[in-house]
């Protein structure tokens, strides 16, 4: 048996050829628009107003806007992140007062773009409620914990000074948080210096004892930084990005237990500690001024004198101008 073919129409035929047309274009210009995007790699601690940020979903929206998508990457804390800065492997990210001073020390690539106001009851010395020691000059020969290049560093700087005391009248024990809260609940060390929410879940253990806190040594500022080059090139993304950081920071300053509870699964620690900490942070974004500048160089010159970095580093030479 022979097949019989039917010619087709010609009329019939259009209409699917213009929907195969639209559909080829529709997918060229989807490409097209992808090839086009940008990435914006923010990096975040598993504590503070990014996570905060990242979990609320408002970032993307606002970049998407202007051509960027954004990718999220989480460090253990500041130190890391600024290598990582350093290393052009983010774009964006936040630490405290003394990560971003060995970093520059180490290149000329970051740039500040803002700050929070000080909090110095955000961190602290602390050592067992059971110990001896009474006060920071008792530390003399004891074994201290803390992160190396952490804004804490500093804090135990300007303790042991104010104790007439130097770095070598005790013996700094470089730990990550986590080891050296093990290293402080077994007795392997004799003081921990440390930061929120840390601080806070440590006091909620009931061993610890607050033998100092920031107040009237150190500010404990927390800088918002890029590279750059990222801020050359992408002031617009930037400044969306600080906006979106001050709406969230304007939610969560008056908003701390609801913050306390959205963070808990991310930070591992208990919505009632975090409430703690969250209520000794300060909120409110904003470029750096003339005396945060002053008082950062002034953190910079310290550990330069300490040896503790390698060189001089310039903070105003490397402070964003708002909008540039």
């Amino acid at each position: 048996m022979t097949a019989r073919t039917r010619a087709i129409p010609a009329s019939s035929l259009l209409p699917r050829l213009w929907l195969a047309l639209a559909a080829l274009i529709f997918v060229s210009l989807t490409l097209a628009a992808h090839a086009q995007e940008r990435t914006v790699r923010v990096g975040y601690q598993k504590y503070g107003t990014l996570v905060l940020l990242k979990g609320r979903g408002t970032l993307e929206p606002r970049l998407k806007a202007l051509g960027y998508r954004v990718q999220w990457s989480e460090f253990p804390s500041g130190p890391p992140l600024m290598e990582a800065l350093n290393a052009g492997a983010v774009d964006f990210g936040s630490a405290g007062e003394t990560p971003p001073i060995f970093a520059q020390a180490a290149s000329d690539a970051l740039a500040y773009v803002a700050h929070e106001p000080a909090a110095p009851k955000g961190e602290a010395i602390l050592v067992p409620k059971a110990s001896p020691i009474q006060s920071v000059s008792d530390l003399r020969g004891k074994k201290v914990a803390l992160n190396k290049g952490s804004n804490v560093h500093y804090l135990l700087v300007r303790a042991i000074e104010a104790a007439g005391l130097s770095l070598s009248d005790i013996t700094p024990v470089y730990l990550a948080p986590a080891d050296a809260r093990a290293a402080f609940e077994r007795g392997a060390v004799d003081a921990w210096v440390i930061w929120d929410p840390y601080f806070a879940a440590a006091e909620a253990g009931g061993n610890a004892r607050v033998l100092a806190d920031g107040t009237g040594l150190v500010p404990n500022h927390q800088f918002y930084l890029s590279s750059k080059s990222f801020a050359a090139e992408n002031g617009p993304a930037l400044d969306a990005i600080v906006a979106a950081i001050a709406e969230v920071d304007a939610w969560a300053k008056d908003n701390t237990d609801a913050v306390a509870k959205e963070l808990a699964p991310s930070v591992g620690i208990p919505a009632p500690i975090l409430s703690v900490a969250l209520k000794r942070q300060t909120y409110g974004i904003r470029p750096l001024d003339e005396a945060v500048t002053k008082e950062q160089q002034r953190i910079a010159d310290t550990f330069h004198g300490l040896k503790l970095v390698p060189k001089t580093v310039d903070i105003a030479g490397a402070v964003r101008k708002p909008g540039s």
